[in-house]
């Protein structure tokens, strides 16, 4: 798998081009609160409205319902980094050639993109947190019920994380055979949001709809860390669904890699 790779005083600056892209621009930051808080505010309003004629919904009560959606929320923030305008999406140095540099530097391009993709998790966390223990006392989540608990939901939910690194990157990795990817980001951000519980809860939707979900790594990102909180998942069936995303992380990571090196393959410097 893509472990994280050791992270020396450069590999640290690298890891945190983004972050501190962010922190040094405190306008994008006040507004990502604003906007956040938004995001949790309309959330509560509607779950709470959707239980107000009933305790419980396909076994699930309103406080539980509403931490789920809550916590989706705040996970958004995880993969809501912007380096676009810093120019530094995969497709935009296939666009304008730099690419190639990638390439050049000492550190090969997929410990890089793993790297900035770390800082960007990592920020992302930073705000999950902030957003859980503003949310905590206020009553939109419930604290898990024990300390097993909360350490297995910690453990999937770095799991769901690494699942999610890689199908991004698999997708950033299109670009190298079809120099663009916009349509298949908005696909894949779509399929994210919808099979992975950002939306809706799974178990909401049909029996068939739930079947086809856990055929793909979607719901390995989302889906299990939170049920795992909320107790939709048993604490007993807890090795069983972080052995599917163990699985799906081991996977894809290998499929990455040889993609990176296929990609090498491809590209071409003309010039001196």
């Amino acid at each position: 798998m893509a472990a994280v790779p050791a992270l020396s005083a450069g590999s640290w600056r690298t890891a945190m081009i983004t972050p501190l892209g962010e922190i040094l621009a405190p306008p994008r930051m006040a507004g990502t609160a604003v906007r956040l808080g938004l995001q949790v505010f309309l959330v509560v309003c509607l779950w709470r409205g959707l239980y107000a004629g009933s305790a419980t919904m396909v076994g699930i009560g309103r406080d539980q319902a509403v931490t789920f959606a809550v916590l989706a929320v705040l996970a958004t923030r995880i993969r809501g980094l912007d380096r676009y305008t810093g120019r530094d999406e995969v497709v935009q140095h296939m666009q304008y050639g730099t690419i190639a540099y990638w390439f050049l530097r000492p550190i090969s391009p997929h410990r890089y993109y793993v790297l900035r993709a770390v800082g960007d998790q990592l920020y992302g966390f930073a705000w999950v947190l902030c957003g859980y223990l503003v949310c905590l006392p206020l009553g939109f989540v419930q604290p898990p019920v024990s300390v097993a608990v909360a350490g297995v939901f910690v453990v999937a939910l770095v799991l769901g994380q690494l699942v999610l690194l890689h199908i991004m990157m698999l997708i950033d990795l299109l670009c190298f055979w079809s120099l663009r990817n916009n349509g298949a980001m908005l696909i894949l951000v779509f399929a994210q949001n919808l099979l992975s519980g950002v939306y809706a809860p799974l178990w909401y939707f049909p029996h068939w709809f739930v079947t086809f979900s856990g055929l793909l790594p979607f719901q390995a990102t989302l889906n299990v860390p939170l049920s795992l909180y909320i107790g939709r998942i048993p604490l007993a069936d807890a090795p069983a669904a972080l052995t599917v995303q163990l699985g799906w992380a081991l996977a894809l990571a290998l499929f990455t890699r040889w993609l990176w090196h296929r990609a090498a393959q491809r590209v071409v410097a003309q010039g001196g």
